[in-house]
């Protein structure tokens, strides 16, 4: 089984979420490290343990991101990481699957689906080999700790309980 490391130069992931009922924010964490342990193209063989530093949160606007790394929402003093392992794979074509597997967020875990595409293996000009992955879910923010929230005028909320999340993986070969 080929072992693959994601390169953090070229691996984003991001996440979108509800604000005020009207409209979304988008934010990423750009500091994502893991393994991936794949025989392309035996998509039942790809295994990943993924860690994201959720002190790296960023939306653009530096009073939200300070509110985002709070105790209000991810509490990155006592939960420094963000982390997926993946525990299964369900092949839905040539190069599509669903990893399921157990996500990790401000220390409380939940069984989450990935939709995954990989793409690859390809050589770059260096020599080196490299796969790509783009996977994704939607998730109840709430169920991971992630509560804080103000009423709005309309019934409705200041921030939605779906959060999108979204991986953008490139990573290299490594054995």
């Amino acid at each position: 089984m080929a072992t693959w490391s994601i390169d953090p130069d070229h691996t984003v992931a991001a996440f979108s979420v509800g604000h005020m009922m009207i409209s979304l924010v988008h934010g990423q964490f750009n500091q994502v490290a893991g393994k991936i342990r794949f025989s392309p193209p035996d998509l039942t063989s790809l295994a990943a343990e993924i860690t994201i530093e959720s002190a790296g949160v960023i939306t653009g606007i530096a009073k939200r991101d300070e509110h985002l790394r709070s105790a209000d929402f991810l509490d990155v003093a006592n939960f420094p990481l963000i982390e997926f392992k993946s525990a299964g794979v369900s092949v839905t074509g040539i190069n599509t699957c669903l990893v399921n597997g157990l996500l990790t967020i401000r220390g409380t875990t939940r069984p989450v689906e990935l939709e995954t595409q990989y793409f690859g293996p390809v050589r770059s000009p260096d020599g080196e080999t490299s796969l790509g992955f783009r996977a994704g879910c939607r998730v109840n923010r709430e169920s991971f700790g992630l509560i804080w929230n103000l009423d709005m005028e309309n019934h409705g909320f200041m921030v939605g309980k779906e959060l999108r999340l979204a991986l953008e993986v490139e990573a290299d070969l490594v054995e």
